[in-house]
């Protein structure tokens, strides 16, 4: 019989982190955070505003294999094939205090965008928990890493579905618990959990506008308070049994003092649901029931209490409710059953139900193998969209909660108005796969990056590549804007990549100089893409127009495309960098081998962008 070896004990952060630096001892194989400052003229960098300065260096403890997973052997070692193992160091960023929105929301939050191995589970573990609902007072308020709250006119995902109507009884307003208590689970698939022992405690007595993190590195899954003199010290540590954590998100609606809705999804296609502050945890998919396939990116519905949006590997969206058993899915057996709807083909609706074996055939369509309103909602999934024969990278709601730009490992950017279900435009790099997307605080843009060591700058309105942005030499990971420094005319945004750099961007649509050779072409584009605009307002207003079929977008060569260069192109780690996020004090960045860094904004800050300044 084979016997895990006892797992390794922890001494304290802090005595640890001294005895490493007096050099008394060597690290062990599985170590603690270490925090550290490093100063010098490496760790700043000078942009128009002022200079920003390395604050501290939090380095996430990276966990060993676990004792039971066997190395994988690749006897190809050119094997391009995707292996999802790790996903580097990821992070979000959560506030439970109200606090002043960027100025940019002020200006244009109130504006729309312009487009109206199996692992055994536990019999004991089960979805949600029967004990009484837990008031959240401020779970609908926002600080300043939220985005704005759904607007009134704004229709709530799969709004006239009785099935997934919220509960009207006298606890409506109160959140739900998953049941099972996570620091006592027999579930193989969790392989240790470690609390920090004045936990409690730290909770009472942290301040409200304190900043928590949630990071994930290889199998470990850490939360963090940043507000705390000893951040280096985790909360809580999750340690997983041969599945990686590759994404997560928290809830903004339901966050409160005291509860945090958290999904996590893994290489193993899995999902969990964890309340931090209980302690709790609920997993979905279990065993690959609906999709075997990782979970590449996650992310709550805007607006939902309970359900959310997975991206899987194989070209799915699928939306779960966490509150829900798992069935086995089979798009046939829901078309069967009645519960599929017409598929769209190039912006037009056919009912065949086919579907397509190669992916140029397949990436101008959206197959709806279930609707978001089938009457089967009993279980999960809620909704399930196939895109591509190819793995979904990442995707990102529009600020006004209406659309979704998804982008894949085939280069393509697909704009989606998910609350119809609807395929709205497709978009393609300039070669290679995209990996990373993101939204301008007013809807107005939409940043890409990838495999083309270009961020991209679109315009769904307009349907058109605004500028390409050239600074990396690598693929670029994150891209993220600064709301604190945009407004309703100019932007910034940052980016890193593989290369180790950090890229900082300017720009204004009417400061960017397209060639000549565009100026024609971009007028006749405009005035097709006002016509088909005008169609579809049309259309949704009830009146009868014709839908213009939506082909994919022929890429757009350099000689028409206005270049960008960056305010500020610098080395910032040793590693490649897969994150970066923007508080009112900070930029942060992370990198694959899990050292967060946190940039400290100049003191005196202007209202709004600087001169170039770049920093090689």
């Amino acid at each position: 019989m084979f016997v895990l070896p006892p797992p390794p004990r922890y001494p304290t952060a802090a005595a640890y982190n001294a005895a490493v630096g007096s050099g008394q001892v060597a690290p062990m194989i599985e170590t603690n955070n270490i925090l550290s400052s490093p100063s010098g003229p490496e760790y700043q960098f000078l942009v128009g505003e002022g200079l920003y300065v390395l604050k501290e260096d939090l380095h996430l403890a990276t966990p060993p294999p676990h004792p039971s997973e066997a190395p994988v052997v690749n006897p190809n070692p050119l094997a391009t094939t995707p292996q999802p193992a790790t996903a580097g160091s990821k992070l979000t960023l959560v506030t439970l205090d109200v606090r002043p929105l960027p100025p940019a929301f002020y200006k244009i939050s109130s504006r729309s965008s312009g487009l109206q191995q199996s692992i055994q589970e536990h019999p004991d573990e089960s979805q949600s928990s029967t004990e009484p609902r837990e008031s959240s007072s401020d779970g609908g308020r926002m600080n300043s890493s939220d985005v704005p709250l759904l607007s009134p006119n704004v229709p709530a995902f799969g709004e006239g579905n009785i099935l997934l109507a919220p509960p009207t009884s006298k606890d409506a307003n109160k959140r739900r618990k998953p049941k099972n208590n996570m620091t006592k689970s027999n579930s193989s698939f969790i392989s240790r959990v470690i609390l920090n022992e004045g936990l409690n405690k730290r909770l009472q007595d942290r301040p409200n506008d304190g900043l928590f993190a949630f990071a994930n590195i290889n199998r470990a899954f850490q939360w963090l308070d940043l507000s705390s003199p000893t951040k280096a010290e985790y909360l809580t540590k999750i340690l997983f049994t041969k599945a990686h954590c590759l994404c997560h998100d928290v809830n903004w609606i339901t966050k409160s003092s005291s509860h945090i809705d958290i999904i996590m999804g893994f290489s193993t296609g899995e999902i969990i649901w964890w309340e931090p502050i209980s302690q709790r945890y609920t997993r979905l998919n279990k065993n690959g029931a609906i999709n075997g396939t990782p979970v590449s990116e996650i992310r709550w519905i805007p607006g939902s209490e309970h359900l959310f949006m997975a991206a899987h590997m194989d070209g799915s969206l699928v939306v779960y409710d966490k509150e829900k058993e798992d069935a086995i899915f089979s798009a046939e057996e829901e078309a069967a059953a009645g519960g599929g709807v017409p598929q769209q083909t190039n912006g037009e609706s056919v009912n065949d139900g086919s579907t397509t074996g190669s992916n140029s055939n397949h990436s101008c369509r959206m197959q709806v193998n279930k609707s978001v309103h089938s009457k089967n909602q009993k279980t999960n999934p809620v909704a399930v969209w196939k895109l591509s024969n190819q793995r979904i990278n990442a995707f990102a709601f529009s600020p006004d909660h209406r659309h979704l730009a998804v982008v894949s490992e085939d280069g393509s950017l697909r704009m989606i108005d998910y609350l119809k279900e609807e395929f709205l435009d497709l978009f393609y790099s300039y070669y290679g796969g995209l990996i990373c997307v993101c939204w301008s605080p007013d809807g107005k843009y939409v940043l890409t990056g990838g495999q083309d060591d270009l961020i991209s700058i679109w315009c769904p309105s307009e349907s058109a590549l605004i500028a390409r942005c050239q600074g990396h030499h690598s693929w670029v990971t994150s891209v993220a804007f600064d709301p604190w420094r945009c407004d309703d005319k100019n932007y910034r945004f940052g980016s890193v990549g593989e290369d180790r750099r950090i890229c900082l961007w300017d720009f204004s649509v009417g400061m960017l100089h397209r060639p000549k050779a565009a100026s024609v072409h971009h007028h006749q584009r405009g005035s097709s893409v006002s016509s088909r605009l005008a169609s579809m307002q049309r259309a949704d207003s009830g009146e009868s127009a014709d839908k213009e079929k939506i082909l994919p977008h022929p890429v757009e060569p350099r000689s028409r495309t206005a270049m960008l260069p960056p305010v500020l192109s610098k080395t910032i780690d040793e590693d490649p960098l897969c994150w970066i996020d923007f508080t009112q004090d900070a930029i942060l960045t992370s990198c694959k081998s899990g050292h967060i860094r946190t940039w400290s904004r100049p003191s005196d800050v202007s209202p709004q962008g600087g001169e170039d300044g770049d920093s090689r």
